[in-house]
């Protein structure tokens, strides 16, 4: 974009007459703007008119006395054309008294003896009237033109300056520059802070805070979206007018301007030209606002990019040597009960940290999206004695209460999945459930649906957050969820949404915490009795 030059204040202001001179329909005043050109113009029309004068004597001399009229057309067209109404009339009037007393007999006086060189005269006047007119139209047009071609160019070099802005504070002191340069007037710029309340970001010339005056009106033109004080939508005791920044959603900030004079900030089309202005200062937040927030989302991505990088990596370097270590513990046969005691530690602490490694890499495999669902008719007491087992010896210890029937129906679900769920709530509630009272139910629910829980006697879950427990590595404070690494939960809840089941936790009415598998009614399968 083509940016406007420094000195764009006069042809604003020239702009803003032009425009109110058409509002009300009346043509601007002649030579008004143009100075020594007015006077060196009506020189140029006297001359004209003499020229014209000896043109008609030399003719005269020569025996032509029938077209030495119409030699008065040209400095009365010049005159209309190049000075305006005024000017013109007078080279008409001029020009009629000149052809009257040089050519109209009787000869060197006023006097008209032939009333038919009347029709001359009041030929050369009409001609000075109409050509008079039509030319101030054009001249007003040709203005009006001007202004509007000067107002777009200002609007476009604004523009093309609030491209290189990506700061909102460089944005606000941007906006306040140019205001106060093309406008004379003082400007401030308020924005809302986080309780929607206006608070001064800028000032020019400089100063430190609102009054309580223009704290009002800035307040009320936020809140309202129309423009407050002086000259604006609704008058107020502050000598700012102050206008909004128009957003999408409403205000996004204040621009106070005030003259120093104490007069109206404002005139004419002037304030119409700040409101495009500041137009353009919302859509400039706006993209600060969209490249601020995919800076933000850039961020984020990359700081998952790199968290599930690093899962992928710790997952499968330790997967390989970790099996060895297993199997060559479970090849061991103890010698002694020292022994005895030294390889079970060993191998439950090894086998804790296969689980750990496993949660890793299905975690990886939930956030790229690469877990595949097999579902199959399960049954869920078949499913918590094969989660039991696994975790046997670790949960015997804690000595888990198992309640399913055996008549339960079966379950539409991924048998894999579904065996990494229950794993990890149970492991989870030996391990942060005092390690005592673990309960494994089930059974309908309210829904028609089957509901299977694990229980345990623990401190429970904190009130409000019964949702971000289930939270990538969020551990509790406060609760029975301290230490670990916050996978478990997080794992059983991804999983248990890739088979279509919901997942809740909830403290017991007698003490600590319950997490409960819900499968609605839609992936029940009833049980077939052959007859």
């Amino acid at each position: 974009m083509t940016s406007l030059p420094l000195d764009s204040a006069p042809l604003l202001r020239h702009a803003s007459a032009m425009t109110l001179a058409h509002a009300h329909s009346i043509a601007p005043a002649p030579g008004a703007d143009q100075g020594g050109g007015l006077a060196a113009g009506l020189l140029a029309m006297v001359a004209l008119v003499g020229l014209a004068t000896l043109l008609g004597l030399t003719l005269l001399a020569r025996g032509d006395l029938a077209d030495i009229g119409l030699l008065y057309l040209v400095p009365v067209m010049f005159a209309a054309i190049r000075l305006g109404l005024r000017p013109g009339l007078a080279a008409g009037a001029l020009s009629s008294l000149s052809y009257n007393y040089f050519f109209i007999p009787p000869r060197f006086t006023l006097a008209v003896a032939d009333p038919s060189h009347l029709i001359t005269l009041v030929i050369l006047l009409g001609v000075a009237l109409v050509g008079s007119q039509m030319a101030a139209r054009l001249r007003q047009q040709a203005m009006l033109a001007q202004a509007q071609a000067g107002r777009d160019a200002l609007l476009a070099g604004f523009a093309g300056r609030l491209m290189g802005v990506t700061r909102r504070d460089a944005l606000w002191a941007m906006l306040a520059q140019e205001v106060a340069r093309l406008f004379g007037v003082r400007v401030l710029v308020a924005v809302p802070d986080a309780q929607g309340v206006v608070e001064l970001v800028t000032a020019r010339p400089a100063q430190d805070r609102l009054d309580l005056l223009e704290a009002a009106a800035a307040q009320w033109c936020l809140d309202s979206g129309r423009s407050a004080g002086p000259g604006g939508q609704v008058p107020t005791a502050s000598e700012w007018l102050f206008m909004p920044v128009p957003g999408t959603q409403g205000p996004l900030a204040v621009v106070g301007v005030g003259n120093p004079d104490a007069d109206l900030p404002l005139h004419g089309a002037q304030a119409p030209l700040l409101e495009s202005l500041l137009a353009q200062a919302g859509l400039a937040l706006a993209r600060i606002t969209l490249e601020e927030e995919k800076l933000a989302l850039g961020r984020v991505q990359e700081r998952e990019r790199l968290r599930s990088a690093l899962l992928s990596s710790i997952g499968h370097d330790l997967r390989t040597p970790l099996t060895t270590v297993l199997g060559t513990l479970r090849a061991l046969r103890p010698l002694s009960p020292a022994q005895t005691v030294a390889l079970a530690s060993a191998r439950s602490e090894a086998e804790r940290l296969d689980r750990f490694v496993a949660n890793l890499i299905e975690m990886v495999r939930l956030e790229i999206g690469a877990v595949q669902r097999e579902p199959e008719a399960v049954d869920l007491a078949e499913a918590c004695d094969a989660a039991l087992d696994h975790l046997a010896p670790a949960v015997s210890a804690a000595g888990v209460e198992r309640a399913v029937p055996e008549d339960l129906p079966l379950v539409l679900a991924d048998p894999r999945l579904l065996h990494h769920c229950l794993i990890n709530l149970i492991d989870n509630a030996a391990r942060h459930g005092g390690g005592r009272g673990i309960r494994v139910e089930a059974g309908a629910d309210a829904q028609g649906g089957v509901e299977l829980a694990v229980c345990d006697r623990g401190p429970g879950v904190p009130a409000g957050e019964e949702e971000r427990i289930f939270g990538m590595f969020t551990r509790l404070e406060g609760s029975d969820r301290q230490g670990g690494t916050g996978l478990g939960l997080a794992i059983v809840k991804g999983f248990a949404e890739a088979m279509g089941l919901r997942v809740t936790a909830a403290n017991r009415p007698d003490g600590g915490a319950r997490f409960a598998l819900h499968v609605p009614p839609a992936l029940i399968r009833p049980v077939v009795v052959p007859a």
